[in-house]
């Protein structure tokens, strides 16, 4: 795994959590199988950041396995909000997806 120790790392993930933030209240206005299915990854997606970003920052031994967790959700994340048509958050997902890597 790449060295996401830095603040600037710690703060992608935070933007990637607001991102999520934003996209699951833009996707509570539509009511079709895609966006629930973007709402649901955005969830899932802001607790792997949301860890990871903690681990980091306090330097845990468990760190690497939070970043491989994050990447994991971040990419699943940005396809189910490709599909949805949730283009801003899909980028800074990919964005930390590959901060991770």
């Amino acid at each position: 795994m790449g060295d996401c120790t830095s603040t600037g790392e710690i703060n992608g993930h935070l933007a990637c959590v607001a991102a999520c933030e934003a996209c699951i209240e833009e996707c509570l206005n539509e009511a079709t199988p895609a966006h629930v299915a973007c709402i649901r990854a955005c969830r899932d997606c802001i607790d792997a950041c949301l860890l990871a970003a903690r681990y980091e920052a306090r330097k845990s031994p468990l760190a690497d396995e939070a970043r491989a967790l994050c990447k994991k959700a971040c990419e699943a994340c940005a396809k189910a909000c490709e599909a949805a048509g949730c283009g801003d958050c899909a980028k800074t997902c990919r964005t930390c997806a590959s901060g991770c890597a």
